[in-house]
């Protein structure tokens, strides 16, 4: 069974929040829009993962739990402070330790690591990530533990402004 990776950049947050910290910031209207528009995407595409991994800051626990309760995802969400700003050796850490009862998995984080991780498991390329963006990646292996650098195969990056009216 091949594994499917979707990793999720939180949606556009408010720099004028006034925020104790970069980690409370929390999101932007546009934001939230751009969050449900996502979900809703992401259940009428067939693709909703079996499990969600997600990283504590406010603006990312916000944009999944926005982007699950539009799109009527019922999955198990997972929230990690390992995913707070991490470098992508450790996001791939994460991901080797999925149970191999999973199909697919979502990881919600932050620029710049979502484009430089798509990149590396893909084998290169220049990737924009741009808020509330999803990207697909696909692996041919039975074994999360199996996923390296430049064996993914990217299915699909879908960016809101696409969906959006």
């Amino acid at each position: 069974m091949a594994k499917k990776l979707i990793l999720f950049r939180h949606a556009k947050s408010d720099w004028d929040s006034g925020a104790a910290s970069d980690h409370a910031r929390p999101l932007a209207r546009r934001g939230v829009d751009a969050a449900r528009v996502m979900g809703r995407f992401l259940m009428s595409a067939g693709e909703v993962p079996d499990q969600v991994l997600c990283s504590t800051a406010v603006r990312a626990v916000t944009t999944v739990q926005l982007a699950a309760k539009a799109g009527g995802w019922i999955v198990p969400i997972d929230f990690r402070e390992s995913l707070y700003l991490p470098d992508t050796g450790s996001v791939i850490r994460e991901i080797r330790k999925a149970p191999d009862r999973l199909s697919s998995l979502m990881l919600v984080g932050h620029e710049p690591t979502w484009s430089e991780l798509v990149s590396e498991l893909i084998g290169g390329g220049e990737i924009r990530f741009p808020t509330a963006a999803m990207a697909r990646i696909n692996f041919d292996t039975d074994s999360w533990e199996r996923v390296r650098h430049g064996r993914g195969k990217l299915a699909w990056l879908v960016k809101p402004k696409l969906l959006m009216r």
